[in-house]
């Protein structure tokens, strides 16, 4: 399963350089994988009231090149694996053909009080491997 995002780099999201502070990534990342759940008819709100939540438990950021302000990036995030408990994504972000940032992250599912919980059935197609 894999979604596109597009998104514009705004001002607070910058260093006095006009460059991509690195804590923004991490955001991004966020915004893909909320957007790629959607796309299965799912919302992080919708599970969170159902008692399903999702905790990053690792996160890996490569940094090429730097975003800068005003850029229109294009941020590809990829389910890689869902299993029983986790779901693994990958993050390519790009401005116009060229990659700037890759990443990939491991989100653990939890019950209400924290502890770890399998993922809701049929929470992914075919394509999400679950």
């Amino acid at each position: 399963m894999k979604g596109s995002l597009d998104i514009r780099v705004r001002y607070c999201e910058c260093d006095p350089m006009g460059v991509v502070h690195h804590t923004v990534y991490p955001i991004w990342f966020e915004m893909g994988r909320t957007e790629l759940l959607r796309g299965t008819g799912r919302t992080y709100r919708d599970m969170e009231e159902a008692g399903v939540f999702l905790a990053v438990v690792r996160m890996q950021v490569q940094y090429r090149r730097p975003a800068r302000y005003d850029d229109l990036l294009r941020l590809e995030t990829t389910l890689t694996t869902a299993g029983h408990v986790k779901i693994e994504h990958a993050y390519e972000l790009f401005r116009g053909e060229e990659l700037l940032c890759t990443g990939t992250t491991t989100l653990a599912c939890l019950d209400r009080q924290g502890k770890a919980r399998a993922l809701p059935e049929g929470m992914f197609d075919a394509d999400g491997a679950r």
